[in-house]
């Protein structure tokens, strides 16, 4: 009787990788290099993570289905748990205007401004427009390395409209390769014809009924603060979204303290997006309940916030941390290596801190635990860096330094120079 173990077919492994970022380490810090790294791909999943010697003894694969990643950084592909994917045309008149500092310049546009100039685009657009602009996005971040977005609504704040963002957010996720996850967010602001107790109303009686029934969203998001939702509003519009199916997010703290993040703690979220006023006592009870925070710094940037989020602290106080590029007509960057950047020079993240800010803790912002690693089980979403090292994803300004993307175990961008 033959004792020759019987190898396991695969259909891609990448070979040689200078630096291998498993992102599997107990601390933010702990990002678990492996160098000269193989990693053996079958269907979706990663199989193998190893040396030479361990993928050639346990698997067997074609010489064409070889990647030479040698000089290269294999990564976990990013997760941006926070987005406003779907939305028409641009406020780039409004962006420009404003960052000269001088409000004559802003009084000149004669046109609507702000949110309610991207809600009134939106409402009055079709479906395929939608679909068609906002897929040009989503192609731009799959070719920076991200594989999982998540899209909210919150552009249309009518049932109708509503409705018809999140559909095309399905419809993204069912013709792009990217996976993307949706959240309904009706409670984004509050419509010129309603009241806000009146739209609330809406909100719980009519959207949420109706989002489910389409099966349309996993989580229930709103807007706690100062001329949006107070916190009894916000946790009556959540637990509205719990009855129905939708686990709760919530944007809280981003322009005051009104309560939002207390509830965050209460209701056990799953995440938390802004807190640039959350108070110390509330990051600790935050910590405590293992509420994922979303920072965002490219928001920040954007739009120059009086008082930027205090992130060094928060991770100090042991907080989980997510970034995020909150791609919206506000900040739009769709690229998280710009945020990574930001998150390491303004915000003082270490470099491994924010590489699993945007892998494994977005994983977890979006209650994910199936990816954001490079671990045996797991999908195999990957990104590879044409730089010898991870440390130049915050060096280089600028730069897009993703050359390959994996999504599910295929390649689908190859940016490799022939």
């Amino acid at each position: 009787m033959s004792n020759t173990k019987v190898k396991i077919k695969v259909d891609l492994v990448i070979a040689q990788a200078a630096e291998a970022l498993t992102c599997v380490g107990e601390s933010m810090e702990d990002i678990g290099i492996i160098t000269t790294a193989w990693i053996a791909i079958k269907d979706d999943k990663i199989v193998g993570v190893g040396s030479e010697e361990e993928i050639k003894a346990q698997f067997e694969f074609e010489p064409g289905s070889l990647i030479d990643a040698a000089g290269k950084v294999v990564v976990p592909g990013f997760v941006d748990s926070h987005t406003h994917l779907v939305f028409y045309g641009t406020r780039v008149e409004e962006y420009a205007a404003k960052m000269t500092g001088k409000p004559e310049q802003l009084e000149k546009l004669s046109m609507t401004k702000g949110p309610n100039r991207t809600i009134e685009l939106t409402r009055n657009t079709s479906a395929d427009e939608l679909f068609e602009q906002s897929k040009k996005r989503m192609l731009t971040m799959l070719e920076h390395g991200i594989t999982t977005v998540e899209s909210k609504s919150g552009y249309g704040l009518t049932t109708e409209s509503e409705i018809k963002i999140l559909e095309v957010s399905r419809r993204l996720g069912e013709e792009t390769p990217l996976d993307v996850i949706n959240t309904f967010l009706g409670a984004h602001g509050i419509p010129e014809n309603l009241s806000r107790e009146e739209y609330v109303e809406v909100i719980i009686n009519d959207m949420i009924p109706k989002v489910a029934e389409r099966k349309l969203a996993e989580f229930c998001d709103v807007w706690c603060d100062d001329g949006y939702f107070t916190a009894e509003e916000s946790e009556r519009i959540l637990k509205a979204g719990l009855e129905y199916g939708m686990k709760s997010k919530i944007h809280a703290d981003a322009y005051s303290y009104i309560g939002g993040s207390d509830l965050a703690a209460e209701m056990k979220m799953v995440s938390i997006d802004h807190l640039n006023y959350t108070p110390v006592g509330v990051m600790k009870k935050l910590a405590e309940a293992k509420v994922t925070a979303v920072l965002m710094p490219a928001l920040d940037f954007a739009v120059g916030h009086k008082r930027p989020f205090d992130a060094r602290q928060m991770l100090d106080l042991g907080m989980d941390i997510a970034l995020a590029t909150d791609l919206c007509p506000a900040s739009y960057t769709q690229s998280m290596q710009f945020v990574i950047t930001l998150a390491c020079r303004l915000y003082k993240f270490s470099v491994e801190e924010a590489i699993k800010a945007a892998t494994i803790a977005g994983a977890r912002a979006l209650n994910l635990y199936d990816r954001g690693v490079i671990q045996e089980g797991k999908l195999a979403d990957l990104q590879i860096w044409d730089v010898p090292t991870y440390k130049h994803v915050a060096y280089e300004l600028g730069t897009n330094i993703v050359e390959t993307v994996i999504k599910n175990g295929k390649v689908v961008v190859n940016r490799k120079s022939k």
